[in-house]
């Protein structure tokens, strides 16, 4: 197995969010608006996602990292928050997937622990930036058996929106 950079697991603790409407949020307050967005609509679906995805900047010797977290009210609309961090750089394209699928599990520990004190646990699935073409698709039964097995639903490309799309945009910037 592939070893995970211990500053993944120190930075979700203390990291800052961005929302384009809100601005900047700390991950409780994401949790508070994500209750209330909730509780404009209750007798709707939610689905709550997390994804993170990666790139390798190597003029500077970084890798670029986002993590998103999404609340999709089915067919009506979403919220999404995202952060942005910068990590020595990762070359092993197994290494960074791992990474990714870290951050989003321990992101995912975190926004259930303030969910439980807001008494709204849900559910949540962990989209993975990995899929069937490509280099990742020997990672996959590996990576999704460990979200699986920590607890969330993983999704994989093309259904992985969540990493391969809001996440990845905020990479590039």
């Amino acid at each position: 197995m592939v070893s995970i950079p211990n500053q993944c697991h120190e930075a979700v603790g203390i990291v800052e969010f961005w929302n384009p409407s809100k601005g900047s949020l700390n991950l409780e307050e994401v949790v508070t608006d994500i209750v209330a967005f909730m509780a404009e609509a209750p007798r709707e679906t939610y689905r709550l996602i997390i994804g993170t995805d990666s790139q390798n900047r190597p003029a500077q010797g970084k890798t670029q990292f986002a993590m998103a977290i999404i609340i999709h009210r089915v067919g009506k609309g979403a919220r999404y928050y995202f952060h942005r961090e910068s990590h020595r750089i990762i070359r092993s394209l197994p290494q960074r997937l791992y990474t990714e699928a870290a951050m989003s599990v321990e992101l995912g520990e975190k926004v259930q622990h303030y969910l439980r004190e807001a008494g709204a646990l849900r559910d949540i699935e962990v989209h993975l930036d990995i899929g069937e073409e490509g280099a990742s698709r020997q990672l996959i039964r590996e990576v999704v058996g460990w979200v699986t097995s920590s607890g969330y639903t993983a999704k994989i490309k093309p259904d992985s929106f969540g990493a391969s799309k809001v996440a990845d945009k905020y990479t590039k910037a």
